[in-house]
C-alpha cells in the first residue's frame, strides 16, 4: 500500500456526546413555571374555599353533637336555635336573622323552609318556645329532623 494514500487516514465515524438532562432546553423551564403557577393557583383557591365553607363544616358537627345530646332540656333547645341562628346569618346576612326572635324568627325559618312549610309550622313553633319555657314541649326529635333539613338546604 501506498503511504501517501489518503483514504487509509480516514478514522471511522464518530457521533457527538448527547449533551445530557442538564441543563434543560428552555420549553422544559416553561413549562416546569406552567405546571407550577398552575398548582399554586388551585392551592390558594382550594384554601380560600375551605376557609368560606368552614362555617358550614362547624354547623354539621355542631349538630351532630346536638343529636348525641338531644333532650327536652330548654338549654338544648336553646343551643338548637342558636345554630340556625348563626347558619341563618351567614346564608342570608342582609336579612339580620340574628336579630329576630318568637313568631318573626318562625316566620323566617318557615319562609326559608326548603319543603312542607305548614306541616313544619307546629314543629318550629314548638322549638322556639321550648327555648323560653321552663318546661319544653317539643319534641327533640321532631326539631332535630326540622333542623337537619333546614341546614342541609343552606350547607
Amino acid at each position: 500500500m501506498n503511504g501517501q494514500d489518503p483514504l487509509a487516514q480516514l478514522r471511522d465515524i464518530h457521533l457527538p456526546e448527547t449533551g445530557g438532562f442538564w441543563p434543560p432546553a428552555p420549553g422544559w423551564w416553561l413549562a416546569t413555571a406552567l405546571a407550577l403557577a398552575v398548582v399554586i393557583t388551585l392551592l390558594v383557591f382550594w384554601r380560600r374555599r375551605r376557609r368560606n365553607t368552614l362555617w358550614q363544616r362547624q354547623a354539621k358537627d355542631l349538630l351532630t353533637d346536638l343529636k348525641e345530646s338531644a333532650s327536652k332540656d330548654p338549654a338544648w333547645f336553646s343551643e338548637l336555635n342558636a345554630l340556625l341562628k348563626r347558619v341563618a346569618r351567614q346564608a342570608f346576612p342582609d336579612r339580620n336573622p340574628e336579630a329576630l326572635s318568637g313568631n318573626a324568627w318562625i316566620d323566617f325559618l318557615l319562609e326559608t323552609a326548603p319543603d312542607d312549610r305548614i306541616a313544619s309550622r307546629p314543629v318550629v313553633e314548638a322549638m322556639v318556645a321550648s327555648t323560653w319555657q321552663p318546661r319544653a314541649t317539643a319534641d327533640p326529635a321532631q326539631a332535630l329532623r326540622f333542623a337537619a333539613n333546614w341546614l342541609e338546604a343552606r350547607v
